[in-house]
């Protein structure tokens, strides 16, 4: 990816990942890098479709099992849009020079839309084409805590209950425990600015090493 940065924040709902990846961005363009936030579900016709569902204004089916696959579906397509689309996919923006920033990647596939080693594989391989991120930053808070901050939404969408969160979590455990690529894990319930502090410096460091 030449020298920029194709920068991945993962975690469950309200674990921070768009606060920061908000402080990222400004961090690197205060260091006269040019730097986008480009989040999954994109803000392409699919990404779009993907919004409404998860907000429930569109059900596909009531049986959850069916739903979560079709989500999983609709998120591989949205995520090849997403990086290979010649208007403002991830690809494109890395061309231009600029680092992107994803809130969400295929971790969040495989994290959110399978409850069985079957479709973990099935989802696993929807995916297995789609290019490791040069950073992944997992941000990882108690499920008490995220729910606390998701009743101050006025909106809940269909995954953010206990149960479904607290599933999501020991997935994203599993996955990033299992993980080969550059990855760090951050307790997310520490002062943001700590946070961004640790994601800064890491950050700062690959962009060093890319630039060297």
């Amino acid at each position: 990816m030449d020298k920029r940065l194709f920068i991945v924040f993962e975690g469950i709902d309200s674990s921070g990942k768009t606060t920061q990846a908000e402080l990222l961005k400004n961090s690197l363009i205060a260091n006269q890098e040019l730097a986008v936030i480009s989040p999954e579900p994109s803000n392409g016709i699919i990404g779009n479709l993907i919004r409404q569902a998860l907000k429930q204004r569109i059900i596909f089916s009531k049986d959850r099992d069916l739903f979560d696959r079709q989500m999983a579906y609709l998120f591989a397509a949205d995520r090849h849009d997403h990086l290979y689309n010649d208007v403002d996919g991830v690809f494109k923006l890395i061309k231009d020079n600029y680092h992107v920033i994803s809130t969400r990647y295929y971790f969040s596939s495989l994290a959110y839309n399978c409850d069985s080693i079957e479709e973990f594989d099935f989802i696993q391989k929807l995916n297995d084409r789609f290019p490791n991120p040069d950073l992944t930053i997992y941000i990882d808070i108690p499920i008490e805590v995220s729910l606390a901050r998701l009743r101050n939404r006025s909106l809940q969408e269909i995954y953010e209950t206990k149960v479904k969160l607290t599933k999501v979590r020991e997935q994203y455990q599993k996955i990033f425990s299992a993980y080969q690529g550059q990855a760090i894990a951050i307790d997310g319930t520490q002062d943001q600015q700590d946070i961004h502090q640790i994601i800064a410096a890491q950050v700062q460091a690959l962009v060093q090493a890319k630039n060297a």
